[in-house]
């Protein structure tokens, strides 16, 4: 009996080991989402303490079934325009016919107007970058973050109109912070990521970006590209063309966000093309 006992304790203590190890070095649900809707608890999403581990465990686990995740993919592409990259990009997007989201510096825009009203005229979504694209985002007060999402959009409608200015933003360098997160969240802004970094902000071989987003591909899926950089404009038709293949379907991060659960877009399925 005391034998039976012991085993049962032993048995016991294992499983609150194991559910222990699970929540504290296993829990990535999300490490890094794709989307934080203006809506949703940052501190439940970003944080590391163990009562956000356990939260993200118990509540934001990816669904059990996803074999029917949609298989939508948005290219997004940050900063500029630029004056040479961004029209040959444009012009490749065009020949593809291929939507695309372009986060757009404010100052940048003010620059080379013609660009931003090209990038509307096409169809294209234009969300906020913000104005400067400071190097140290993640330390900036609530008030400066606001204020470089306000001076982003001011500057962008003074040139194109679409809501995303005002309700998509993603951070510079992707640098962020649950306060800085918290502080465009409050200024209406969902913040919008990504499930895929290729980086081609490096200097890589157009053949090393498609190879990295086709082992990386989900459904769905959101790239994050950028829009000054040739390499990108270069590898773009083959990547296109393998998703195509695969029975993928490019749209906006706007309308795949629309379409798709966050819960879903923050837990893709894995799916080669």
């Amino acid at each position: 009996m005391k034998t039976f006992r012991l085993a049962a304790v032993l048995v016991c203590i294992a499983l609150a080991g194991y559910g222990f190890y699970r929540i504290v070095l296993h829990v990535r649900a999300p490490v890094v989402p794709a989307i934080i809707d203006r809506t949703d608890d940052a501190h439940r999403m970003l944080a590391s303490s163990i009562d956000a581990r356990v939260n993200r465990y118990f509540f934001d686990r990816p669904p059990k079934d996803r074999t029917g995740s949609p298989r939508l993919v948005a290219l997004t592409f940050d900063d500029g325009p630029y004056p040479v990259e961004t029209p040959l990009l444009l012009d490749v997007l065009r020949d593809l016919h291929v939507p695309a989201t372009f986060f757009l510096i404010g100052r940048d825009a003010e620059e080379f107007p013609q660009l931003a009203r090209r990038i509307a005229a096409e169809h294209h979504e234009i969300a906020n970058h913000t104005l400067t694209h400071p190097a140290d985002f993640e330390q900036l007060s609530a008030h400066s973050v606001q204020w470089q999402l306000e001076g982003g959009a001011d500057a962008l409608e003074t040139m194109v109109r679409d809501p995303s200015i005002r309700s998509e933003m993603r951070p510079p360098h992707g640098r962020f912070t649950e306060a800085t997160v918290r502080a465009a969240q409050a200024a209406g802004y969902s913040v919008v990521l990504w499930n895929d970094d290729p980086g081609d902000w490096r200097s890589v071989p157009a053949a090393t970006l498609v190879e990295h987003i086709e082992r990386s591909a989900t459904a769905p899926d959101i790239i994050l590209l950028h829009s000054g950089r040739l390499t990108t404009v270069e590898m773009l038709p083959e990547i296109v063309a393998r998703f195509r293949k695969a029975g993928f379907t490019f749209v906006t991060a706007r309308d795949l966000l629309r379409r798709v659960p966050h819960s879903i877009v923050n837990h893709p399925a894995k799916t080669p093309i």
